[in-house]
């Protein structure tokens, strides 16, 4: 079985553990809780635990005991999550986003087992076959997983993600409407927001726009950064193990809304760290792929209610053929692993909607 990454050396252990010891721990404002971006104190203590009670070896062993594969054309193959269910079992494909990775769909797996399920490492995230190329967007990381799920043998599957996961689904359904059944998504592309006309929208999509527009001036910053000057905050993430902490732990507290326990923090933390993946991860933001202007295919879109800016169903469906919209009172950016028993039966829906 191939495996995505080799076990991290006893060095690279003894190295991070160097560099957490060695922290340089700037002035800040006490008192300042989150308001501010990460918490200084929350960060003190999350540092502490990853040096002195943290055991990586745990959650590897987990990671690599995964059904890993390797599949696609030629040199154009992804390390992926290959569950198999049975040649007559629908099959579904996971797409993750940022700053995550195939680990977002982790607690699905068991949830899923009479279904073929592909989760594809996104190139220049964690555990993928190498870092992403210049000019590698959503549309080329879309291309990739068709060509690694045709490898694997399926030819008509449903397709679910969110985040930058969800841009990838959109591209991939584009270019192989044969292929892709029906979509499962938890947002839609963030650029349809970014180049919507707002003379053709009525009163709550652009009440949704002008939302959008303020999260984003509030929480924006490092789409900005990652953007514009990925080059720059590059270095500074994958030198520092308190710094991609702070990078990292600062989004997934603030985008989630089912708090994650300690130990997952580090893992996703870590799984960055030991795959030097930070600065890679950030090529869906500097190289941007125009986002498809509508997507016929059978859409269900699960609404969450504390995602980061959850659109409504008005706007939605100007951009997708939308089928069902379930909303969800629970449940933040991350509800693969926040709310997995909704998020499958949502995904449910779109396989039953595939099969109608």
């Amino acid at each position: 079985m191939p495996l995505p990454f080799t076990p991290v050396t006893e060095s690279e252990l003894e190295d991070l553990h160097r560099r957490l010891a060695a922290t340089r721990r700037p002035p800040l404002a006490s008192g300042a809780g989150w308001e501010r971006g990460m918490d200084a104190d929350f960060l003190a203590h999350l540092l502490d635990s990853w040096r002195e009670r943290y055991d990586w070896r745990t959650h590897e062993a987990r990671i690599l005991s995964l059904p890993w594969a390797r599949a696609g054309r030629g040199d154009r193959t992804l390390h992926l999550v290959h569950q198999r269910a049975g040649a007559d079992a629908p099959a579904v494909v996971l797409l993750h986003g940022w700053p995550d990775s195939a680990l977002r769909f982790e607690r699905l797996l068991p949830l899923l087992t009479d279904l073929n399920v592909v989760v594809p490492a996104l190139p220049g995230y964690p555990f993928s076959n190498g870092p992403a190329q210049p000019g590698t967007t959503t549309a080329t990381m879309a291309s990739l997983v068709a060509d690694a799920v045709d490898a694997l043998g399926y030819h008509r599957y449903v397709v679910s993600g969110g985040d930058v996961g969800a841009d990838v689904a959109e591209q991939l359904a584009a270019m192989h409407p044969d292929r892709v059944t029906a979509l499962h998504l938890t947002n839609i592309s963030p650029l349809h927001a970014v180049f919507a006309d707002r003379s053709s929208l009525g009163a709550e999509e652009l009440a949704y726009l002008d939302t959008a527009a303020a999260w984003q001036r509030a929480e924006g910053g490092y789409i900005a950064e990652q953007s514009t000057k990925p080059h720059t905050l590059a270095p500074a993430l994958a030198d520092s193990p308190a710094g991609l902490a702070a990078w990292i732990v600062e989004k997934l507290h603030s985008w989630s809304h089912t708090p994650f326990e300690e130990d997952d923090l580090l893992t996703w933390t870590s799984a960055y760290w030991f795959t030097n993946t930070i600065g890679t991860s950030f090529a869906p933001y500097s190289e941007l792929a125009p986002p498809v202007p509508y997507m016929a295919t059978p859409t269900v879109v699960s609404a969450f209610a504390h995602d980061t800016k959850p659109a409504p169903r008005s706007f939605v469906s100007r951009f997708v053929n939308v089928h069902e919209f379930v909303e969800h009172q629970d449940g933040g950016h991350f509800a693969a692993w926040e709310q997995p028993l909704r998020y499958v039966q949502d995904l449910r829906r779109a396989v039953a909607l595939a099969n109608q």
